[in-house]
């Protein structure tokens, strides 16, 4: 707690050796609060962190086993790169050669072999985002604390970093957390993600679950685009969005409940509507608008039946060539029954 205001709460997580795990959320959600207590920059009012069995909730963070890399490198400017790495390592009186060996064998790692000698200030974003990572890993901790760092990076060399780190925490095989707002860092780098919102975990799972069996609506929104439909429930599997009824998975929902209906854009199959035979989970709609995305097109679907909701679908090239779509075309659209995630309606 801050005051009186709750950052984090009721929060239940286990972290598994070896492991690497993203915090995931909007700012201010409680993400990089969780990682500060973890490390002890910011200690708990209640509950415990534990570490190898050890309970860690009273150390402070020098004795805490963890490296950390931060959003802003916070490299030492009047330190070379080589007595950046070592800095640690000089804390904890080692050898002069050990040192030596282990900056030398640090900055290969991270592909920084010649950089040694230079400043922070003579190095690109990128490149000092590797020695803090370096330095991070110098002492070879137990745990790998990274707060969003790669948010201050362009976008190419983000990308390229990602794939880096990644590749470097499944050889060295350390134990990583990670705190990012970017969705597809966390997609693309965790083993699992933690969803947080609002202080509290909305779900925990791989990526693929978290991205195609979202356990809330706010998951299922930040994760990917989602369409969103309003309905009600007419009976156990059954809901009807609009006009249109839908099989569905309801889960324990009530007859007559109101409903949000969704599918992700690329789920929904798009098929010439001349000689479409009337299906369960199908239906003829008008295409409002086209955009084109690069690898694919974003189509903006409307009809009468599914009364005020409209859709977005994502057709592949090839697939909207050989459909010639246009504004005021018609398609058929089906709506896979396993692609349907069905939540309560807010408010």
């Amino acid at each position: 707690m801050f005051g009186t205001f709750t950052a984090l709460q009721d929060i239940a997580l286990d972290i598994n050796e070896g492991e690497f795990v993203c915090f995931l959320g909007p700012s201010g959600c409680g993400k990089t609060t969780l990682l500060r207590a973890i490390a002890g920059l910011d200690i708990q009012t209640t509950g415990t962190v534990i570490q190898a069995g050890q309970d860690i909730s009273a150390l402070p963070p020098s004795e805490r086993d963890f490296g950390i890399v931060f959003q802003s490198y916070a490299l030492f400017p009047n330190l070379t790169v080589n007595r950046n790495v070592a800095y640690g390592l000089e804390n904890a009186r080692l050898a002069k050669n050990k040192i030596t060996s282990r900056v030398t064998e640090l900055l290969s790692l991270v592909g920084l072999p010649d950089q040694g000698p230079k400043y922070p200030a003579q190095l690109s974003g990128g490149q000092q985002q590797r020695v803090a990572l370096a330095r991070a890993l110098a002492t070879s901790p137990g745990l790998l604390l990274l707060d969003e760092p790669l948010s201050a990076l362009d976008a190419q060399v983000r990308v390229h970093l990602r794939h880096e780190i990644k590749l470097l925490q499944d050889r060295l095989g350390v134990t990583t957390v990670m705190v990012t707002h970017d969705q597809e860092e966390a997609l693309s780098m965790a083993d699992r993600i933690v969803v947080m919102n609002h202080g509290v975990i909305e779900q925990v799972g791989t990526p693929t679950e978290i991205y195609t069996e979202p356990a809330t609506l706010f998951v299922a929104d930040f994760i990917g685009e989602m369409n969103h439909l309003s309905g009600d429930v007419t009976a156990a599997g059954k809901v009807k969005v609009g006009t249109l009824p839908l099989t569905c998975a309801t889960a324990d929902l009530a007859k007559g409940q109101a409903v949000i209906a969704t599918i992700r854009p690329e789920d929904i199959v798009v098929k010439p509507s001349k000689g479409a035979k009337k299906a369960a989970n199908t239906a003829v709609l008008t295409v409002e608008e086209l955009e084109f995305l690069g690898s694919f097109w974003r189509v903006e679907l409307s009809a009468p039946s599914l009364g005020d909701n409209s859709l977005s679908a994502n057709i592949s090239i090839n697939n909207a060539r050989s459909l010639a779509l246009e504004p005021g075309s018609k398609v058929s659209a089906e709506f896979p029954a396993e692609r349907i995630r069905v939540f309560p309606a807010v408010g």
